[in-house]
């Protein structure tokens, strides 16, 4: 009858911890494994405009001019502000114009800045302006009367399909975004998943969360899916 030599477990564990290290190089990562870098911005009210918009606000064959690119590539604050009215002229003098031009105009606020406008701006996601309130924007050469557009754009998380990957989530997924603050730390729950190729890491928060939380004093960031 054969024996079984009893087992080292000292060794065993040894081994498993050699094997460890060597796949992650010491630190308790894989070797070469992906580390998304996780950028939270502060969207303050802004304006989309279509190209025929932008010809009856600023004149005929007007084109917007970058003044300063953001986070994503392609897309760029334009030089361009207009004016944006609500009922009983009530008024935000100068709003910016972001570029490039789309299939159709949108103004996107915060909650406060609806409330200074007299319009109550629904939450929704960029793009969705069914049934969405409107307002009027008087440019230097004309004006447009909106009929819908006007949105309060709900938080949203834009990844590539490798962040999508690291995350486990999927486009239409919600996440879960922590900002860690010293007096202030806030989890924004129901973060809208945007997973494109070629976009950056980035979560969309507007100016009255990015104050809620003290996003200029943030210390620590994390981002999970619930």
């Amino acid at each position: 009858m054969a024996l079984t030599a009893p087992i080292d477990r000292r060794l065993i564990e040894n081994i498993v911890r050699q094997i460890v290290q060597a796949r992650t190089g010491g630190n308790g990562r894989p070797t070469g494994a992906y580390v998304p870098k996780l950028v939270v911005s502060i969207s303050a009210r802004h304006v989309h405009l279509t190209d025929e918009h932008t010809e009856i606000l600023f004149g005929p064959g007007h084109r917007l001019t970058p003044m300063k690119d953001l986070y994503q590539d392609g897309y760029y604050a334009a030089e361009e502000t207009l004016m944006v009215v609500g009922p009983r002229r009530r008024m935000l003098p100068t709003v910016r114009v972001l570029g490039p031009t789309r299939s159709h105009s949108q103004v996107e606020l915060a909650f406060t800045d609806s409330i200074s406008l007299g319009i109550d701006a629904p939450v929704r996601h960029s793009g969705d302006i069914t049934n969405s309130p409107g307002c009027v924007l008087v440019g230097p050469k004309g004006v447009v009367e909106l009929k819908q557009g006007v949105i309060r754009a709900a938080r949203h998380v834009h990844m590539s399909p490798l962040d999508a990957e690291h995350y486990g989530v999927k486009t239409g997924d919600m996440m879960n975004l922590r900002v860690e603050t010293p007096q202030c730390s806030v989890v924004f729950e129901a973060l809208k998943v945007r997973a494109e190729q070629g976009i950056k890491l980035e979560v969309h928060l507007d100016t009255d969360e990015g104050n809620a939380c003290n996003m200029d004093q943030a210390t620590k960031i994390e981002l999970w899916k619930p």
